[in-house]
C-alpha cells in the first residue's frame, strides 16, 4: 500500500520535469532581497510562534532571513519566473511538535509539498490554505486536528495527493471529494459519519482508503468507473452495511480489495474473477455465505485471500493451492477450525434470507 508520499527531494524533482516547478539555478536570495522569501519569511516565523512544543528542536535554525537554509524548508526556481527562488516545500515529518496552524501559512502560496505528518497539531486548518494554489501533496495524517472535513481542501486546484488519517476530524465528507482529481486519498482513522454518494466512481484515484469511519448505506455501483485508475480499495471495519456490488468486477487494475471486518451479507460475486491484477483480497469478518466461485481462486496473481468469519458451506480445491488463504470460522465440511454446527444451521435457515437490490444495498424483509 501506498502508505506515505515519496521524500520531498524526489517529488520536487519530478515536480520540476513536470513543468509545476521551474528549473534553473537562481542566484542566492534571501528574504532580504526578495519579496516572495520575505513573504515565506513571515509565514514561517508565524509558524514557528504556533509551535507550543519542539522537543526535538527543529526549528532551532529557523532565524534570519535565509529561509532556505531553515530545517525542513526546501526552495527552489518560482514556477512563473526561473529567476527568482521560492519556498516548495516544507517537511516536519516525524517531528512530534506541538502547535496549531496560523493564518499567516497562506503566505506560502508558492507551496507545492506540505509534509507535516505524525506531530501533534490541533485545532483546524487555516481559512487560508486556498491561497496554496501550487499544492500538490497535502500530508496532515496522525495529528490531533479536530471539527469537521476541512472543506478548503476542495479548493486547492492542483492537490493530488490528500492524507488526514489518524485525526479526531468528525461529521460528513462532502461528496465533491470523489470529484477532484486526486492520485490518493486517506481518509481513514477519524470519526468521520457518511454514506458513500453515488459519485464515489468519479475519483480517479489510485488508492483510497476508508478504514476505521463509520460509513453507512451500500458500496455504489458507480465503483465500476474507477476501473481504469483504482489500484487500492481498503474499507476495513468501517460499518458497511452492504452487498458487494458486481460492478466491483469491473475493477481490472485492482491489486488490493479489503471489505474485512464489517457487516458486508449476500454471496461474493463472481466478477471478482476478473479482476486478473488482484493479489490481496480479504472479506473475512462478514456476514457473507454460500459458495466462493472458483474463478475467484484461479486469479492469476492471488497471493492472499482471507475469507475467515463468514458462513461459506463450500469452496474450490484450488482455492488452498493460494499461498496465503484463510477459511476459517466458516461452514465448510471437512476443513478445520470451523463454526460449531448448530450456528451455521441457524444462520442458513433464517426466515428471510438476505437479498440486495440491483445497486448493492440490502433489501429491507418488508421490501
Amino acid at each position: 500500500m501506498k502508505a506515505s508520499p515519496a521524500p520531498v527531494q524526489l517529488l520536487l524533482a519530478l515536480l520540476l520535469s513536470s513543468g509545476l516547478l521551474a528549473s534553473g539555478q537562481p542566484p542566492m536570495q534571501t528574504a532580504a532581497n526578495n519579496p516572495r522569501l520575505q513573504q515565506a519569511y513571515v509565514a514561517l516565523q508565524a509558524l514557528k510562534r504556533a509551535i507550543t512544543e519542539d522537543p526535538k528542536n527543529l526549528t532551532r535554525s529557523w532565524c534570519g532571513p535565509d529561509v532556505c537554509g531553515y530545517f525542513g524548508v526546501f526552495c527552489a526556481p518560482a514556477p512563473d519566473d526561473p529567476h527568482t527562488r521560492t519556498v516548495a516545500g516544507l517537511d516536519l515529518n516525524h517531528g512530534d511538535l506541538a502547535g496549531t496552524f496560523p493564518e499567516e501559512l497562506g503566505l506560502l502560496s508558492d507551496l507545492a509539498l506540505l509534509h507535516l505528518n505524525s506531530n501533534r497539531f490541533a485545532g483546524g486548518l487555516p481559512e487560508s490554505l486556498p491561497k496554496l494554489h501550487l499544492l500538490h501533496e497535502l500530508d496532515l495524517s496522525n495529528n490531533r486536528l479536530s471539527g469537521g472535513f476541512p472543506q478548503h481542501i476542495l479548493c486547492l486546484p492542483n492537490v493530488k495527493y490528500v492524507d488526514i488519517r489518524f485525526n479526531n476530524l468528525c461529521g460528513p465528507v462532502p461528496p465533491t471529494i470523489f470529484d477532484k482529481p486526486l492520485d490518493a486519498l486517506f481518509l481513514n482513522d477519524n470519526n468521520f459519519d457518511f454514506q458513500l454518494p453515488e459519485n464515489f466512481g468519479n475519483s480517479p484515484a489510485s488508492v483510497v482508503v476508508l478504514a476505521n469511519l463509520h460509513l453507512r448505506g451500500c458500496l455504489p455501483p458507480s465503483i465500476s468507473r474507477m476501473a481504469g485508475t483504482l489500484n487500492e480499495l481498503v474499507v476495513l471495519n468501517a460499518g458497511l452495511r452492504s452487498c458487494i456490488p458486481p460492478e466491483v468486477g469491473a475493477l481490472h487494475e485492482l491489486t488490493v480489495l479489503d471489505l474485512s471486518f464489517n457487516q458486508v451479507q449476500g454471496q461474493l460475486p463472481g466478477s471478482i474473477a476478473g479482476m486478473h491484477k488482484l493479489e490481496q483480497l480479504d472479506v473475512a469478518h462478514n456476514e457473507l455465505y454460500g459458495h466462493i466461485p472458483e474463478g475467484i481462486c484461479a486469479l492469476p496473481s492471488l497471493k492472499n485471500f482471507t475469507y475467515s468469519y463468514n458462513f461459506f458451506c463450500n469452496e474450490p480445491k484450488r482455492c488452498l493451492n493460494i499461498r496465503r488463504i484463510d477459511d476459517s470460522q466458516n461452514c465448510i465440511a471437512g476443513r478445520p477450525d470451523q463454526r460449531p454446527a448448530d450456528q451455521c444451521l441457524a444462520f442458513l435457515h433464517r426466515p428471510e434470507p438476505v437479498q440486495c437490490d440491483a445497486h448493492g444495498c440490502i433489501v429491507p424483509p418488508h421490501y
